[in-house]
């Protein structure tokens, strides 16, 4: 004769655990979405990449997750002389958007690095030093 084992109560299922996102997961979405935000802006990014390329010129992102919040720094190149002020806020959009919707954190700030300024005229003439060789 057999005896009935006992079943465990089921647990709910937003109590059996919890997922964690990398942080460097996170970072590869912001700097993501500085990459779409550049390219979707006038005048594109410095270094026109691809949408899945890292180039010298693309940004990167570094974060610090506490939680499910997460805070960003890009660091990015920008054409001058055009709407900076633009550009930055264009990015910072993009990047709390995407963060906020692939990672599902908020994100209360966003710090931007702009490491180099490309001018126009240092732009023509690396076009017209490449032509002359």
């Amino acid at each position: 004769m057999t005896t009935p084992r006992a079943v465990p109560p089921r647990v709910p299922p937003a109590e059996r655990g919890a997922t964690r996102i990398a942080d460097r997961v996170v970072a590869k979405i912001a700097a993501q979405a500085a990459r779409e935000a550049l390219a979707a802006h006038p005048g594109g990014p410095p270094h026109a990449a691809g949408a899945a390329g890292a180039g010298p010129g693309a940004p990167h992102a570094t974060v610090t997750v506490h939680h499910d919040i997460a805070r960003v720094r890009v660091s990015l190149e920008l054409h001058y002389p055009s709407d900076l002020a633009a550009q930055c806020a264009a990015v910072r959009s993009r990047v709390v958007r995407r963060v906020e919707e692939c990672a599902g954190m908020s994100v209360p700030e966003v710090d931007l690095d702009i490491e180099h300024l490309h001018s126009a005229h240092t732009r023509s003439a690396a076009v017209r030093d490449r032509k002359l060789r």
